[in-house]
């Protein structure tokens, strides 16, 4: 297995961390919080059963066949199973997947800095505390809990240190949009990761970013338990928007990420498998990266009690800004002033006196 840059032999927390989080993007949030619009029990069902029984599986299953035949991604695989033809035609696929993938979150992560000017240290500075962590493992070989401890506390100072040195894009930049100067900055910055060997930045960035994201669930989960919220959506929502698509098959279409998506096939059999230490340690890195997002995914679907409501005139409870915008044509957009605010029921026009 031992290949090329992408093909190291690599402790099973660290190789965890780094399936974890290459899974873990955007999707399982943006998915159950778009599909709470059928309810919260359909989103909360798939996520729990579909990890437990599908994407754990999947992706265990994936990192093994890979590794049975010599760590070869999905693609290749494919025309030693199937065909020459069938594996040019899902390199294809593959190629225009990425490609899709790459745009969208260089164009999420592009908006999210010009928009947040603050995010930009803790964004950019994880990439030198990955680098700077790649070497403490594997030049220094220090110890693995000292640098993880280092690696989470440098990756919240990070955070801590962004307001306090916004790094503000121009409008414009010799003609191009500040966007669009992000957007090539990150296609960059992914060409040069990609070349360089897997221990110098995306196994240890993937690794700590694992970790402090772990951190944050472990925050949340333990939030929810202490406090207990009541659940404000509906578990089953009839009332949705005329021309909503049904929940069935749409449910499993807008939770994918979360709870099984033939994706994470090429994370396991592209990076992860190449990086397994043993085959036994495939059950583990798989099967836990995937409950890791499914995770994730539960934290993400909205269906906990918001800040106390304020006063109805009529003593009716006022109905909550996430339930209202869960059955708005419009959630999907920007917020306005109609999906954020609180409606309270109107009081009923008393007749005028004689």
């Amino acid at each position: 297995m031992k290949t090329a840059s992408t093909s190291l032999p690599t402790n099973r927390y660290v190789l965890w961390g780094h399936h974890f989080t290459s899974v873990a993007g955007a999707a399982p949030i943006v998915g159950p919080a778009i599909a709470v619009i059928w309810g919260w029990v359909p989103a909360f069902l798939w996520v729990v059963l579909g990890t437990v029984f599908f994407a754990g599986v999947h992706d265990f299953g994936a990192i093994w066949a890979s590794v049975r035949n010599k760590a070869k991604s999905v693609g290749a695989l494919t025309g030693d199973v199937v065909g020459k033809r069938a594996r040019s035609i899902f390199m294809i696929v593959i190629f225009l997947v990425l490609l899709m993938v790459n745009a969208v979150f260089a164009v999420v992560i592009a908006g999210l800095m010009m928009n947040f000017s603050s995010a930009v240290v803790p964004v950019w500075g994880a990439i030198l505390v990955a680098l700077v962590i790649g070497q403490m493992i594997y030049r220094r070989k220090m110890s693995l809990p000292m640098v993880s401890i280092v690696g989470v506390v440098a990756l919240y100072a990070l955070i801590g240190i962004g307001p306090s040195v916004p790094l503000q894009m121009p409008a414009e930049v010799a003609g191009v949009s500040g966007n669009a100067i992000w957007i090539l900055l990150l296609f960059g910055y992914a060409a040069i990761a990609s070349l360089l060997p897997v221990w110098v930045l995306l196994q240890p960035r993937d690794y700590i970013n694992g970790l402090q994201l772990f951190v944050g669930l472990i925050i949340l989960y333990g939030a929810i338990l202490l406090l207990n919220p009541s659940m404000v959506a509906p578990a089953f929502n009839d009332n949705v928007p005329a021309g909503t698509p049904s929940l069935l098959p749409l449910l499993f279409v807008t939770i994918a990420c979360g709870a099984i998506s033939g994706f994470h096939g090429l994370v396991s059999s592209g990076t992860t498998s190449k990086q397994l230490n043993k085959e036994t340690d495939a059950r583990f890195v798989g099967y836990f990266g995937a409950v890791g997002e499914g995770m994730l995914a539960l934290a993400a679907d909205p269906r906990r009690e918001p800040p106390a409501s304020p006063a109805s005139p009529t003593g009716r409870r006022c109905t909550p800004p996430s339930v209202r915008a869960a059955s708005t044509p419009s959630s999907r957009a920007v917020p306005s002033s109609s999906t954020t605010a609180w409606a309270c029921p109107k009081p009923p026009r008393r007749p005028c006196s004689p």
